[in-house]
C-alpha cells in the first residue's frame, strides 16, 4: 500500500529543525562530545586573540561570538541533523508505505578504513567493520526494498512476516521511481530499523493509524511493478 503525502503533512513529518531522536544521533559517542568541545575551546581562545591584536571594539559583537562560538558542541548537533533532513525534503514527492518483512539478515560492513604501521613499519589499510541488520521489504505490487541498520539486541524480535512502515522519496509525482527510503517502523513491536531517525515518529504514527486501517499481505506470488529504489 502506497499513499501520497500532502505538502502540509510532508512538513510534519520530516521537520526542518532536528526533532529530539535525530538530535541524539546527531550527538554521537563520547569522542565526538569531545572533538566538538575542543573545538569549541579553539574557536574562543581564536576569538580571544583577535580581539588582543586588533583591539576590543565592539563588545556586544564580541559577546555573541564568544557565546555562539563556545556553545559549539552544543547547537553543532541541531546543525548536523538539519543539513541531514534537507537530504529527505528536497525531494518534491513522498508517500506513505505499508507493507511486511519478507527475509531478515545480517552482514559486516566496512564502517571505515584506517592506516596503521605494521611490524614491519609498512602502512596497512585496516578495515573496520560493523555488524548489521538487513530486513528485505516489500508488498504485493511487487516493490521491495532493504532496510539496513546497527545490529541491536531489540532486533531479536522481528520476524518474516510483520507489518512494515515507512516513507518512500522520489522526483516523480507518481512515485514510481523511489530515489530514498525513511527509517522503518515495525508497528507490531513499536520499533524503529534504520541508520538515520527522519522521521517525527509521533507524526508518523498519526499517520500510520489514519492510513493503516487495511494490512496488505502477501499471500500470492506478486506481479511486476515499476515502482523501483534508485
Amino acid at each position: 500500500m502506497l499513499i501520497p503525502l500532502t505538502q502540509e503533512t510532508f512538513d510534519q513529518v520530516v521537520p526542518v529543525i532536528a526533532t529530539g531522536a535525530q538530535y541524539s544521533y546527531a550527538w554521537g559517542k563520547v569522542y565526538n562530545l569531545l572533538a566538538r568541545l575542543l573545538i569549541s575551546l579553539l574557536i574562543v581562545v581564536s576569538i580571544w586573540i583577535v580581539g588582543l591584536i586588533f583591539g576590543h571594539g565592539a563588545q556586544g559583537v564580541e559577546l555573541v561570538c564568544f557565546i555562539i562560538g563556545g556553545m559549539y558542541w552544543l547547537w553543532c548537533p541541531v546543525y548536523v541533523a538539519s543539513v541531514r533532513n534537507r537530504q529527505y525534503r528536497r525531494f518534491p514527492y513522498v508517500g506513505f508505505w505499508r507493507g511486511e518483512v519478507l527475509d531478515i539478515f545480517i552482514t559486516e560492513e566496512v564502517i571505515n578504513e584506517t592506516q596503521q604501521a605494521d611490524q614491519f613499519g609498512r602502512l596497512v589499510v585496516v578495515e573496520n567493520l560493523e555488524r548489521r541488520i538487513n530486513l528485505e521489504v516489500g508488498d504485493r505490487q511487487g516493490f521491495t526494498a532493504v532496510v539496513q541498520a546497527p545490529v541491536q539486541k531489540t532486533y531479536k524480535a522481528i520476524r518474516p512476516g510483520m507489518v512494515a512502515e515507512m516513507l518512500l522519496f522520489s522526483k516523480n509525482a507518481e512515485l514510481e521511481r523511489v530515489d530514498k527510503l525513511s527509517d522503518l517502523h515495525l508497528p507490531e513491536l513499536d520499533l524503529w530499523v534504520g541508520d538515520y531517525p527522519v522521521v517525527r515518529r509521533d507524526i508518523f504514527r498519526d499517520i500510520s493509524n489514519e492510513f493503516g486501517s487495511q494490512i496488505p499481505r502477501r499471500r500470492r506470488q506478486p506481479t511486476p511493478s515499476s515502482r523501483r529504489i534508485r
